[in-house]
Parts: structure tokens; sequence; C-alpha cells
């Protein structure tokens, strides 16, 4: 594994490996959250199974932490390296005609994203690790035994309008984000054939889709609570 990432072309590669992992994972949990908009007890059930089925939460979620931790220092990693691979400058080589504004600014969104997972996993991940590992609370009901506590939570944190407004922004730098990344993924695993363009086409989707969907779960949690 060293190996592999002591050189460039490696590390691009293990870079855009981490990428499709945690596109994978943001799809999946798109599709969780957006029941909580059609089915607060659908939410609920889904929520609960996903929150004590031992293989999610003592196998796949360590994955999932490793896998953003190593995606976002890989991140820092290239990008350092690529500062220091530059010989000419931008003086001398007019990088924003060569380049579109995301990809130079892959960092900065990067940056931004990662200041806004920490906020996220301080809102929903802490507490609910709290709940059932500290407080040995597994039963995932509410207060008064009446059902499970998710959907209601879920409603009470989007009630602040500061948090609604952080998360619609968050969304927004996720969508700059993935709208370069994911062609670049793909590009780093050598997938430059007939099919180019139309992943250039799903890429975009995807990009602009899933992000705007958090937002509008967002906002409907907002006005509806």
């Amino acid at each position: 594994m060293s190996g592999i990432l002591n050189s460039s072309i490696g590390r691009k590669f293990a870079m855009a490996l981490s990428a499709f992992f945690l596109m994978i994972f943001l799809l999946q949990h798109f599709a969780i959250n957006s029941l909580s908009v059609f089915s607060a007890d659908a939410f609920n059930e889904v929520s609960h199974f996903m929150g004590t089925n031992w293989l999610i939460q003592f196998v796949m979620q360590p994955i999932l932490m490793f896998g953003v931790v190593f995606h976002f220092v890989m991140g820092f990693v290239l990008e350092i390296r690529n500062k220091k691979a530059r010989h000419i400058s931008y003086a001398k080589n007019n990088g924003a005609a060569n380049s579109t504004w995301m990809s130079r600014n892959m960092i900065y969104s990067g940056l931004f994203i990662l200041i806004f997972l920490i906020i996220h996993f301080l809102d929903f991940w802490f507490p609910e690790i709290n709940t059932k590992y500290i407080q040995g609370d597994m039963s995932g009901l509410l207060a008064d035994g009446e059902g499970y506590r998710y959907f209601e939570e879920l409603q009470h944190k989007f009630e602040p309008v500061w948090r609604v407004a952080l998360y619609c922004v968050g969304f927004v730098f996720l969508a700059l984000h993935l709208l370069h990344g994911f062609n670049s993924a793909f590009q780093s695993v050598g997938a430059n054939n007939k099919y180019t363009k139309g992943l250039k086409g799903f890429g975009k989707a995807y990009a602009i889709l899933i992000p705007l969907g958090f937002i509008v779960i967002a906002l409907v949690h907002h006005f509806n609570h």
C-alpha cells in the first residue's frame, strides 16, 4: 500500500477509489434521508435498523470514517505536492485559460466541506453515539416510549434558520466539488473511452441533483417542523 502511495499515479488512483466509495455512500445516505420527506414511519424503521445493525455499526461505519479521513488527507497531500511541482508561475502560465475554476479551487471547496462534515458529526453522529453507547439506550424510542425518535430529532435539528442556511451552503460547495471531482476520479482510473461523454453527463447530473436533493430535504423539514 505504501509503495502505491509513493507514486503520483498511485496517489491519484487511491484518491479516485476513495472518491467512488464516498459517492456511493452519499447516494445511500440521500436515499435514506429522502424517506423522511415521504414517510416518517419508513424513515424511523430504516434509521433504527442502520443504527443498531452490528455489521453497519462495527464494520461499515469504521470503514466509512477511514474513507472520509483518507480522502481528505490524500487531497491535501496531492495539493501540496502539485504546488511544489509547479516550476512555472501562473503569471507565465495562465491557469485560468487551461482549467476550470472548480479544478483550481478543489482544495478550498474540500476544506469547507470538511468543516461542514465536522459540524454535521457534532449535530447528528456524536449525539447518536452518546445515546447508544454511553447512555446505553439502544431502543431508539422517544422519551415517552411512543414510537421511534429519529424523525422527530431530524425535524428538530432543522428548526433554526442558521443551521438550514449552513447546510444549504455546504451542499452548494459539495456540488461544486463534485462537478470536477466526479470526472477527475474516472480519469484517474483510466476511464477515457467511448463512454467518457456519457460519464461526464452522469457526473454533472449526480453533482447537481444529489446536493440539491439534500437542500430540499432540509428546507422541507424547516418549513414543516
